[in-house]
């Protein structure tokens, strides 16, 4: 298992995160899994045993049950892991029982503890950006956190470009907690990330967590053009995260991972993973799964090295328009360029 810095924090975290929104699977979320207190302490013992070193949960999962099973699971061997979760959704009926307010964010974090069996969150995550409640607000509540040790490093997590550098600004200009890190959806089958998100962690030294890194299942092989996909399965013009646009061109990248994936005697899903990890400015894959076989394959993603042959077909299949400003960019900026610009424009670049 490789180590990433997470962001320009001293904190090294595994390629490989374990995800845990499957665990408990009440309410909405039985539909992602509903993992259960023996095959949850299974799944984290395999996970430790290949070197992971984060587990991330969130308030929300499954109503707290989520966070739960970790404590209980993670009870006795604490320090054995990293863990990170997340404040933001509503946790209850009243109007202060989600968004981003001082009220919620500490209310949020001593039940989160609570749950966890823990004194302290290693890293604390914004789970959603809240637009009526002053980035000044969050981010003074988090610094009482920290100073206090129940927090030690802080998070985002499906911020825009915007509103990421607006937090990261604020924080800089009032000297309140560092965000590092940034929990991003970023797959072959939805790029968008690379338009802001990707140039922006690379330009302020934010780490990347990404969330869901095989579509939901999309990206594992089992859908594929012309033939029904397995029993219980979702249609594909329901899928909500993320949406498919475009069927046609999902199916033209599950094929070249098939195929990739035969000659190399592995399977679709782990050179999906491979790819996504080896993106510029991406640190670690949080992995989830239904079944202990599963989470082994996906583990294995963090061993594979894909050719650069495999890595081109792999970008013209799935490569992203360029939006305005970025094709005038490409056209007229290309000789003053920065890193952070070129992890988007270098491919464009003749």
């Amino acid at each position: 298992m490789e180590y990433r810095s997470l962001g320009r924090s001293g904190l090294k975290v595994s390629t490989i995160t374990l995800g845990t929104m499957t665990f408990g699977g009440t309410g909405g979320f039985a539909a992602v899994g509903n993992t259960d207190l023996e095959t949850a302490r299974r799944q984290v013992d395999i996970a430790l045993d290949a070197g992971v070193n984060l587990i991330d949960t969130a308030d929300v999962y499954s109503s707290g049950l989520s966070e739960e099973m970790v404590g209980k699971v993670m009870a006795g061997r604490r320090e054995a892991a990293l863990l990170t979760t997340k404040v933001r959704f509503s946790m209850g009926p009243g109007p202060n029982d989600e968004g981003l307010s001082r009220h919620h964010v500490i209310a949020g974090c001593e039940a989160s503890l609570r749950r966890l069996g823990t004194d302290y969150i290693d890293l604390y995550q914004l789970h959603e950006w809240d637009g009526q409640t002053p980035v000044e607000e969050t981010l003074s509540a988090l610094d009482q956190l920290v100073t206090a040790g129940k927090v030690r490093y802080v998070g985002v997590s499906n911020f825009a470009g915007w509103q990421l550098m607006k937090t990261i600004g604020i924080g800089q200009r009032d000297h309140l907690p560092a965000v590092v890190s940034q929990q991003i959806h970023y797959t072959l089958q939805a790029r968008e990330a690379e338009y802001e998100l990707i140039p922006a962690a690379v330009d302020s030294g934010i780490g990347v967590l990404v969330w869901s890194p095989l579509a939901g299942g999309l990206l594992s092989g089992k859908y594929r053009r012309g033939q029904q996909p397995p029993s219980g399965s979702r249609d594909l013009a329901a899928w909500g995260e993320p949406p498919v646009r475009d069927q046609e061109l999902l199916y033209d990248v599950i094929e070249l991972l098939v195929s990739i994936a035969a000659d190399r005697g592995v399977s679709a899903a782990e050179v999906a993973l491979a790819w996504t990890l080896g993106r510029p400015g991406v640190t670690s894959l949080v992995i989830g799964a239904r079944t202990d076989e599963q989470l082994r394959t996906n583990l294995r993603a963090a061993e594979l090295v894909l050719g650069q042959d495999e890595i081109d077909a792999l970008e013209k299949v799935s490569r992203p328009p360029l939006l305005y400003p970025y094709w005038h960019q490409a056209g007229g900026a290309g000789g003053r360029l920065s890193e952070a610009d070129l992890t988007l424009l270098r491919r464009h670049l003749s």
